[in-house]
């Protein structure tokens, strides 16, 4: 674009808004250039780690998990643009998908940092000065299944046919398939680490539960027109995003906490004191998204066959 096709440009967008362009352009005379730094917030970001003891492998710990924030962030972003997009395309669905997979694909990939870049020793006596939080206690990630599949399908599966579409938003908060690592397995009561979360989050959850109640990715996609239900590529891309969640993802964390948690160190717990390995492996809670996508086969043997990957569908 030519210069004066540039200015022309400008005046008319702000002209627009009802701003007087002279006043912007006039700003640009004394704005100070971006860098990199400014742009980023890199100091900013760098500040942000704060270590509650003197172990040096924390601060892995910790930049790690911030990382992963991020990581969920971004993939906020992108399921956002999936859901309240109005008449979606097969190929802009498809597209989201995919960087939302290859995020969760950076994700199981980066559990060496945890299971290969910690000394069990130093992870054993750091652990205890963060209780009682965890990780469980990552509203994003909760908030990435909510937007992803009907309520339904997060449900714990010991109480789903206790669930329908007119069950209290409450009810179903209070029985999604997490809940069983917040319950103190002793006296039945909630723990610590649950209550602290519910007094932070329960509210913002139960309102994206609303939000998302008609446009999470399973229900979005259901109310495609057939042809696009059809699409090779689309139900590709849906059927690997939800076994990168659910199986690698999962796996991959599972696999990282048993080298510390079974290290034959000390007798460790998983938060609450439930049975991680049933806590966390997914032929036990048995979270699939997508379940119409998948075949009788498939679905028996969710989390069994993790190694044997899934196949990739050349028809639908």
């Amino acid at each position: 674009m030519e210069r004066k096709e540039l200015i022309e440009a400008i005046v008319a967008k702000y002209e627009a808004m009802g701003q007087n362009p002279d006043t912007h352009l006039s700003g640009l005379l004394y704005a100070e250039p971006m860098t990199y730094w400014d742009f980023i917030q890199v100091d900013a970001l760098l500040g942000l780690q704060t270590q509650r003891t003197q172990l040096p492998d924390e601060m892995v710990f910790i930049m790690y998990h911030q990382i992963n924030e991020l990581l969920f962030k971004m993939i906020l972003w992108e399921g956002k643009q999936i859901s309240f997009t109005e008449d979606i395309g097969p190929e802009k669905f498809s597209m989201h998908l995919m960087r939302i997979s290859r995020y969760f694909d950076m994700l199981s990939n980066s559990f060496d940092i945890m299971g290969e870049g910690m000394e069990v020793e130093q992870y054993m006596k750091f652990r205890d000065t963060l209780t009682p939080a965890s990780g469980f206690q990552s509203a994003q990630y909760r908030k990435i299944e909510i937007a992803s599949t009907e309520l339904i399908n997060l449900i714990d599966f010991r109480f789903r046919k206790t669930i329908d579409r007119d069950t209290p938003y409450e009810h179903a908060f209070n029985n999604m398939y997490w809940q069983a690592a917040g319950i103190d397995h002793k006296t039945g009561e909630k723990n610590k680490l649950i209550l602290n979360f519910e007094k932070k989050y329960k509210k913002e959850l139960i309102t994206w539960m609303k939000e998302y109640n008609t446009v999470n990715l399973w229900t979005k996609f259901k109310s495609l027109p057939d042809s696009h239900k059809k699409d090779v590529q689309l139900v590709n891309a849906m059927r690997h995003y939800d076994h990168t969640v659910n199986i690698d993802w999962v796996m991959h964390h599972y696999d990282a906490a048993a080298k510390y948690l079974d290290s034959g160190e000390v007798n460790v717990e998983a938060t609450g004191g439930s049975d991680w390995h049933k806590y966390m492996h997914p032929r036990y809670q048995r979270r699939i998204f997508f379940p119409e996508l998948w075949n009788e086969e498939e679905l028996a043997n969710w989390g069994i066959d993790n190694l044997k990957g899934y196949k990739v569908l050349t028809e639908v």
